[in-house]
């Protein structure tokens, strides 16, 4: 529990003391909450005996003089100084959809809710619109990526800047907290506009469509008059290039699909993809089943240093971005980062951003804390289970924390360890 304290501690510049104290007692209550984490589920937890009256934590979370930037650059200096010391910094980014019914909660609008909407279906959903960049950390026990939130905007809507706009001030932004070092970001094809956006030190990787307009390189000028061409030929889209590909043209490789090797045949081919970015050529990379089961897909990278061999990695990158989606289900249903009852001024906005937040340091903790992540309790239903959930970290830290509070306030946890044991199990994965 100390070292999750010592993680606070490092915030406490950004706040008042009295302010730190009340973030403190939020922080550490919405962990041990059990039920929904409203504003008044968490204080009964964090503050049961009433030290300060209950509308001192809703006015620290909609109005209180404190920065949520500032949280974000001290986390992530942690986060990306312990974890990724050197190298490049992988990155991800995607937006989604905190649920807010009613009329009156400050920075909510009407959506596309891409949980609930397919291909034949759009499903549109009231609540708070949130870009966020995460980390892609490797754990030391192995197996899928962990995406660790770093930053957080709300969309509004009828907002001037996009959905993109605000993902690309984010990320100069971290390329400004970090200036000597590098990063490669990974996004859905919504963001394929990065690749021509001259971000400072990012690569990007993203999914290409399929009908996309692609051109050679621009011919060398010819001394002539009149202006020089800034395309050459066009060049089929990726959909028409796969299918005319003769054979020999696909190479075979073995791919890491989020912990598990698939055998995949790949073409790479450096293009110009005008539309996005008419002076800089990316690389095309076309990925198809051997069997025929699964449609090609069509990826990109403005990373053209990777060898032909190392074009695997590109797959790899890309399959590796649903740790960000695994995040935000984390979020939603395990931490109940949508049911903050914080309705007006910067409420709901902080609120959503906090449990992003909690979510990253809660990662961080377990990471230092239990680097082996052997910490749940076997189950006969999980008999292959390797790895930690974020729930079993969210378990571990609980379990510290409400270690403490028994041990301090009763003189059963020394006489009767049995059962303190027992109620210490129950706690930490209570919901």
């Amino acid at each position: 529990m100390s070292g999750f304290l010592a993680l606070l501690g490092l915030t406490r510049p950004g706040f008042t003391a009295p302010s730190f104290a009340i973030f403190t007692d939020l922080v550490t209550g919405w962990v041990c909450a059990p039920g929904r984490r409203t504003i008044t589920g968490i204080i009964a937890v964090a503050d049961p005996a009433g030290r300060r009256a209950h509308d001192a934590y809703h006015r620290f979370v909609r109005d209180g003089v404190w920065s949520m930037n500032r949280l974000w650059r001290t986390l992530a200096r942690h986060l990306i100084g312990t974890r990724c010391p050197t190298g490049v910094v992988d990155l991800a980014c995607d937006d989604t959809l905190f649920h807010h019914c009613g009329p009156k909660v400050s920075g909510a609008g009407v959506f596309r809710d891409a949980v609930r909407s397919t291909l034949g279906r759009v499903v549109y959903a009231r609540g708070l619109n949130l870009v966020v960049i995460t980390v892609q950390i490797r754990p030391p026990w192995g197996g899928t990526p962990i995406a660790i939130p770093v930053n957080v905007r709300l969309h509004k809507k009828h907002d001037l800047t996009t959905t993109v706009g605000h993902a690309a001030a984010m990320l100069a932004e971290i390329a400004d907290w970090f200036p000597d070092r590098c990063f490669h970001l990974v996004a859905d094809g919504a963001y394929a506009t990065f690749a021509g956006a001259g971000l400072p030190r990012i690569q990007i990787t993203s999914r290409m469509r399929r009908d996309a307009a692609l051109y050679q390189p621009a011919p060398p000028r010819t001394g002539r008059p009149g202006r020089p061409r800034t395309k050459g030929e066009r060049l089929p889209t990726p959909a028409e290039l796969s299918t005319a590909l003769p054979k020999r043209a696909w190479t075979r490789v073995e791919i890491d699909v989020r912990g598990k090797t698939a055998t995949r045949l790949v073409h790479v081919c450096d293009v110009l993809w005008y539309h996005v970015n008419k002076t800089d050529l990316v690389r095309l990379v076309i990925l198809r089943d051997p069997d025929g089961v699964e449609p090609d897909d069509y990826f990109f990278t403005t990373d053209l240093k990777a060898s032909p061999a190392e074009v695997a990695e590109v797959a790899e990158r890309y399959a590796a971005r649903w740790a960000i989606e695994v995040c935000f289900r984390d979020v939603k249903q395990d931490l109940g980062g949508q049911n903050p009852q914080s309705w007006n001024y910067r409420g709901p906005e902080r609120a959503a951003a906090l449990s992003l937040w909690l979510h990253a340091t809660i990662w961080c903790w377990y990471l230092t804390a239990h680097p082996t992540g052997t910490t749940w309790t076997p189950r006969p239903w999980y008999r292959t289970k390797t790895t930690p959930s974020f729930l079993d970290a969210l378990a571990a830290l609980r379990r510290a924390l409400w270690a403490q509070r028994i041990t301090t306030m009763s003189r059963s946890a020394h006489d009767e360890p049995e059962i303190t044991e027992a109620l210490l199990d129950t706690l930490a994965y209570a919901a």
